[in-house]
């Protein structure tokens, strides 16, 4: 089930109503709570089942197995003497890792491997491919059980023994599938406590969820219809067109994937759960560190908080922080996929970071937006930026090579190629449209925060032009979420 189907515009408000009906029921706060906490689950295992009922198993043992290492590391340092309790705690912290690492690249990555190490050793290797489908969100909530583990591990948290709260934490169907990836410090403590039902967090909530299916259909989707006729015929097309297929593919990954962290993080404000922030305007960031605090801000944190700093972190001397940063972006490019493309696309960014490390500016901006001065900087990142979309587009390195190739040449002087002027209009004034109420409003938690517009009329006005918007530009065969596949 996605966000932008009809199925989804049916299952949110059932869920909904059952939701809030059991906990305005009269009941007592215990029951109400684990009731509710139970039907999350129910309703989640519901949504990840509309895709494939058969992968449920996999949620259900990798919630059950962290959950368990959880309660193991706590009764191990309960009972064993303290000589032995940092080797049994630190057992059943790898046996959950290994666990759960190894069913990840078993799905993700066992075939890769095999077919690239046929191609070195010459040898046939069909009879030793599983393939198998990859379950969608695996990456994701895996990787968000194995937080809860290492946080119990180092005393960041107290091992639940709710268990139903522990299952809800893991499938809470938002953020399931595409994060944003929690942390059990957040997200868990919500699921052990009573929520109430907050008209203001709920209008909130509709608020992100339009502005993430306005990216999403509007922005995305229609990027998508022409990103994918060029790249299928890239070797016959232009410089220029190759170019604008770029561009509009940066936009394509952007309105997808920070559309659906609006929509999950909304979604979730109606249920009283409160989501982290997953994207804070990166394209309007000045140099690469800083797109790179400001992109997919839970998977980067969380390298940053189990990899990088494990590793030393910027406590070690340069050389060894510039190790530890392509450590870091070798590991995002192979999460993200089994193809050279996505570790080099890592090596590319971590590459773009080298001067900033070296010069020691790779912490310039932190804490404040830019302002109109910075537009130069803001391109010429976004620049960067977009040579790595392109690799990370490409199918093979050969293919991002041929049409880097095909637009370093004299025809980007040229007219890009467009199959109907009357529909890439409106959408490029769509993205212009987006850019601007994002800049407008980059200081807000979310570029459809209205509650600094006081009059009705107003936020009508947005809501029921966003609307139309959405209606007139659906595509007549919408695009799956580019992240679903990782």
């Amino acid at each position: 089930m996605v966000f932008n189907s009809v199925e989804f515009l049916i299952f949110l408000p059932a869920v909904y109503g059952v939701y809030w009906a059991i906990g305005y029921a009269r009941i007592s706060s215990s029951l109400k709570l684990r009731l509710q906490n139970a039907f999350v689950v129910l309703a989640s295992y519901v949504f990840y089942g509309w895709w494939d009922y058969r992968f449920l198993i996999l949620i259900a043992v990798t919630s059950f197995c962290s959950w368990g290492s959880g309660m193991l590391i706590a009764k191990s340092r309960e009972t064993s003497s303290e000589r032995d309790v940092v080797f049994t705690s630190k057992f059943w912290l790898v046996s959950n890792i290994v666990l759960n690492l190894g069913v990840l690249a078993t799905f993700k990555y066992y075939d890769f491997f095999v077919v690239e190490l046929g191609h070195i050793l010459s040898f046939n290797t069909d009879s030793l491919l599983l393939r198998v489908i990859l379950p969608v969100g695996i990456s994701f909530y895996t990787f968000q059980a194995l937080s809860y583990s290492i946080d119990v591990y180092r005393g960041n948290i107290k091992p639940t023994k709710d268990i139903i709260a522990f299952f809800a934490f893991i499938s809470f169907f938002p953020q399931l599938v595409a994060g944003p990836i929690e942390r059990a410090t957040n997200l868990l403590p919500q699921f052990l406590q009573n929520r109430k039902f907050s008209y203001e967090q709920g209008v909130d909530g509709m608020q992100q969820i339009l502005w993430g299916l306005f990216k999403k259909i509007v922005i995305a989707d229609n990027c998508a219809t022409y990103v994918d006729q060029v790249w299928a015929t890239y070797d016959s097309q232009t410089g220029s067109t190759l170019l604008l297929a770029v561009v509009l593919f940066s936009f394509q990954i952007y309105g997808d994937f920070s559309g659906y962290s609006d929509i999950a993080i909304g979604t979730a404000k109606l249920f009283g759960i409160k989501l982290m922030r997953n994207f804070n305007n990166p394209y309007f960031s000045r140099d690469v560190a800083e797109f790179w605090r400001r992109w997919h801000i839970s998977l980067t944190t969380w390298f940053r908080d189990y990899v990088y700093i494990p590793l030393g972190g910027s406590r070690v001397g340069k050389w060894k922080i510039v190790r530890n940063t392509f450590v870091i972006f070798l590991v995002s490019g192979i999460w993200h996929g089994a193809n050279w493309t996505f570790l080099a696309w890592g090596a590319y960014h971590a590459t773009m970071f080298l001067p900033l490390i070296l010069l020691g500016k790779n912490r310039k901006y932190t804490n404040d937006n830019g302002t109109l001065r910075d537009l130069p900087k803001i391109f010429l990142t976004f620049v960067v930026v977009m040579v790595g979309w392109l690799i990370f587009r490409a199918e093979t390195i050969g293919q991002a090579w041929n049409i880097l190739c095909g637009i370093c040449n004299i025809s980007l002087f040229s007219i890009p190629y467009l199959v109907c002027r009357a529909y890439y209009m409106p959408l490029f004034l769509c993205l212009a449209v987006m850019l601007l109420v994002e800049w407008i409003n980059r200081y807000k938690s979310h570029p459809l925060e209205l509650s600094s517009i006081h009059g009705n009329v107003v936020k009508c006005a947005i809501y029921y032009g966003l609307i139309l918007l959405i209606l007139l530009f659906t595509p007549a065969t919408p695009s799956q979420f580019i992240y679903f596949q990782f």
